[in-house]
This record gives structure tokens, sequence and C-alpha cells, in this order.
């Protein structure tokens, strides 16, 4: 068998080779980047700074933000830039290094979302001790949690990838070295690494979704419950945002990684990926901002304390 080390780069094939169609997506992938980054920045930012926000729910919102930003600069920028490059070469380790940020961010991500669900169940449900049960010291306990199950994650995933050999082609018809992608390239019998992913992947997915699922059904026991419609309308209001959320993130994650590679079709798995690479975390803080009135409080309060400071 040869060695592995004689595939020293990959190319990526990108989204479309149609000479008319690189610079119109090289405007709109620019867009998406710089409205996630001031999107996402922006809720951190007004996170920090209301003390109305320095709640549980809020913390989760800010690390969500933080993840956003993080897995999405991991791609999009890199693809952005092929679109006016002739060659999309990436190295070896470039390669190993942008599958394992990815990979990682998007994890904690999961387990984030996983996270807010037990926070709303403890809101909705568990009202009167919701300050004893979410005290700062779980809320930490979990964040932490969420990103060393990222990691970890990642460095299994990336391990077991990177442990195939590759000898011939080093073409990856994608636009990032996504690990499906990459997996196809190898010439070494990768059976027992295809159903390490989906063992791997499918017990990071339907662990956060059972968790989601059991908070939920205990939230609209809860709710049916209530005699107040007012109350009703709160509970309702207070889990929109992140059923939303919850909604776009696993819809996508299960069509995309929990199907055999027999099923997998590259240029499917481009536009599945375009979504929940570059979309995603562009529509996180427009979900939450839009459906959330405290959110919508803390920026009007930050764009009047602006206009005051200017004189206007």
């Amino acid at each position: 068998m040869k060695n592995s080390t004689e595939v020293t780069q990959f190319i990526l094939l990108g989204l479309t080779d149609v000479p008319e169609l690189q610079i119109p997506l090289f405007i709109m992938f620019t867009l998406i980047c710089l409205i996630t980054l001031i999107g996402n920045s922006g809720m951190i930012v007004l996170i920090l700074r209301d003390s109305r926000l320095h709640t549980p729910m809020y913390f989760f919102l800010g690390n969500l933000s933080v993840v956003d930003m993080c897995y999405s600069s991991a791609v999009t920028p890199a693809v952005t830039c092929g679109f006016i490059l002739e060659e999309k070469v990436i190295s070896y380790n470039a390669c190993a290094a942008q599958m394992f940020f990815f990979v990682a961010f998007v994890t904690v991500e999961n387990y984030l979302l996983a996270s807010m669900a037990y926070d709303r169940y403890a809101a909705v449900c568990k009202p009167l001790h919701y300050t004893t049960t979410m005290t700062t010291g779980v809320c930490a306990g979990l964040a932490i949690g969420s990103y060393i199950c990222g990691f970890l994650n990642a460095a299994i995933l990336i391990g077991d990838t990177f442990s195939l050999f590759f000898c011939e082609s080093n073409v990856i018809h994608h636009f990032f070295c996504d690990i499906p992608a990459v997996m196809v390239l190898s010439c070494s019998d990768r059976h027992v690494s295809e159903l390490v992913l989906i063992y791997v992947a499918s017990f990071n997915t339907f662990f956060a979704i059972l968790v989601i699922l059991v908070s939920y059904i205990l939230i609209f026991v809860t709710i049916l419950k209530m005699h107040s419609s007012a109350g009703y309308q709160k509970a309702l209001s207070t889990c929109a945002s992140h059923l939303t959320a919850v909604s776009i993130f696993y819809g996508t994650d299960i069509f995309m990684y929990l199907r055999p590679s027999s099923n997998h079709s590259m240029d499917t798995d481009k536009v599945s990926s375009v979504f929940y690479t570059m979309l995603i975390p562009m529509l996180n803080p427009l979900v939450y901002s839009l459906r959330n009135k405290e959110v919508k409080s803390a920026f009007l309060k930050i764009v009047l304390e602006a206009k005051l400071s200017l004189g206007l």
C-alpha cells in the first residue's frame, strides 16, 4: 500500500466552474460573510452591554453567536476567495485544519442547542426554581462541556479520516474539506471509517435531539396545563426562536451526514453545505433578534445612547 503522504495537497472544485457566475457568487458570499460577522458580533455586544440580558438564556445565545462566527469563518472566507482565484488548491495540513475547526464548532453548536432546550424547560416548567436550577456554575458547566465534546468529536473524526491512505486522486468534488468528500478520495478500504463517521455523528446528533425532544414534550405538557392565555403566549414566545433555530440546524445536519455514502450526490451535498456552513450562521442572529422583544429593546437602547452621545 502506498504511503498517505504522497498526496500533499488537494484541489477543490468549488461550487461551480461557470465563468459568468464567479463574480456574482463572489459578491453574494462576501455579503453573507459580512452579515454573519456583523449580526453575530452585534448580538455579542448587545448581550455584554445590556444588564437585562445577563441571564442563562442569553449566556447560551452569546456562545452560540461566537460558535457561528467561528465555524462560518473556517469555510466562508476561503470559499469566497476561491471565486476569484484560478486554482483552488489547499494543502494537506490546511485541509485537515479546516475540517477540524468546522467539525468542532458545529458539534459545539449541536450541544449548545441542547443546553438551551434544557434552559427553556427550566424556565417554563420550573419557573420558581429557575434561578437555583440554572446557576452560574450549571451554565458554565454546560457551555464548557459543549466545547469539550465538540473538540473531542473533531479529534476523533479527523483522526479517523486522515488515517486513510490518499495515493491517487486529490480532486475534492466540493468547495471545502468536508469529511464525506475527502473520504471518497481514499485508495484504502474506508468501510470502517465510514461506520465511525455515521456512529459518532449519529450519537452526537440524536443525543442532543433526545434532550431537545424531552425538554419540549415537558414544556408543551406544562403549557397545555396553563389556564392563563397570557402565560400560554409568554411560554410559547420564549421557545419560538429556539425551535426555529433547532429545526433549521438539525434538518440540514441529518440530511447531510446520516446517509450511506452510496446515497450521496456531491451536487446535492454542495447545496446543502452552503446552507449549513454559511446561511445558518447568518440566520441565527436574525431569528433571535426579530422574534425577541428584549433583544430589540437592547438594540434600540444602544441606538438611543449613540444618538445622545452624538448630540442628534
